[in-house]
């Protein structure tokens, strides 16, 4: 069974598609027009193993970074089904020279974000930092999951953010990882 899922965004300010293969190669093709964001977006696939396909264009470089990540969210939702057969929890640890990241996600329908980068600036390359956090807060309300992201330490915030989006596509490879069950992992029966 091929897990792929498929979502489109059309605003006033937005035209947005992605389409998500979760055991795809770990390749991105497409840009939001934010050098610093297609980065981060092509960290996060490849070492979460996702293949992304993505067609963004829009009035507003926030507009456009806020609507990817709600679109790229609902588009996994909709990869993983009823989340039958998934590990549901994922972390994972990453460094990048002088920063260290934790992540921490549970795919189990319920949304939460903590994001904590620590970062010093107003702007990491083209993109404003507000954005790279409300991305991650947006990421995690379409994808309907608990997302804790911390960055421990680190001095550049470059390397922060980086080793952010590497522990959260760490954790994301973990979580939707098939354990061979055909069970919803939820005492209840249901995520």
């Amino acid at each position: 069974m091929t897990r792929e899922g498929e979502r489109e965004r059309r605003t006033r300010e937005v035209n947005i598609r992605i389409r998500v293969c979760l055991d795809g190669p770990g390749e991105l093709t497409g840009s939001t027009g934010s050098a610093f964001m297609d980065h981060m977006l092509r960290t996060l696939a490849k070492h979460a193993s996702f293949r992304v396909d993505l067609k963004a264009e829009g009035d507003l470089r926030h507009h456009i970074i806020e609507d990817t990540a709600l679109v790229l969210g609902e588009a996994v939702d909709a990869a993983l089904l009823e989340r039958k057969g998934i590990r549901r929890f994922g972390y994972a640890y990453v460094p990048m020279d002088d920063a260290l990241a934790r992540a921490v996600i549970d795919l189990g329908g319920r949304a939460y974000s903590k994001v904590r980068l620590g970062t010093r600036g107003e702007s990491i390359e083209d993109t404003k930092v507000e954005d790279i956090v409300h991305f991650l807060e947006s990421l995690a309300s379409a994808l309907k999951c608990n997302m804790h992201i911390r960055v421990l330490y680190g001095t550049n915030d470059h390397h922060r953010v980086e080793a952010a989006f590497k522990a959260l596509a760490l954790a994301l490879r973990e979580a939707v990882s098939v354990t061979g069950s055909s069970e919803v992992p939820s005492a209840k029966g249901v995520i």
